[in-house]
């Protein structure tokens, strides 16, 4: 298994930027997936989770209405498109595979078995 995050970079507040999650060794089509992130000197903490499908997606308060999580099965690909983005969204971000199928306790990493390297997000004037 294999999950190869990209897309981050320095941005300014209200900016955005889409993350990308490459995935490879495993059917990535029938698993759930997350986004997880890790601020700087503060404990990982959930973003978003999707389901296999990709027909249900859960969020974290601090990011619900401000970014999207997706997935294009075909591609083995999953994404987070971040919008108006604030200087507390600055943290490494991880994608991470589930155990299961189901979004919803994708959103407990103790439900996830993989992770990615992670990518770093900088907001930041």
């Amino acid at each position: 298994v294999q999950l190869v995050e990209s897309g981050g970079g320095l941005a300014q507040p209200g900016g955005s930027l889409r993350l990308s999650c490459a995935a490879s060794g495993f059917t990535f089509s029938s698993y759930a997936m997350s986004w997880f992130r890790q601020p700087p000197g503060k404990e990982r903490e959930f973003v978003a989770a999707i389901s296999y499908t990709g027909a249900s997606t859960y969020y974290a308060d601090s990011v619900k209405g401000r970014f999207a999580i997706s997935r294009d099965n075909a591609k083995n690909t999953l994404y987070l498109q971040m919008n108006s983005l604030k200087p507390e969204d600055t943290a490494l971000y991880y994608c991470a595979k589930a155990r299961g199928r189901t979004g919803a306790p994708a959103a407990n990493a103790k439900n996830s078995d993989y992770w990615g390297q992670g990518t770093q997000v900088t907001v930041s004037s």
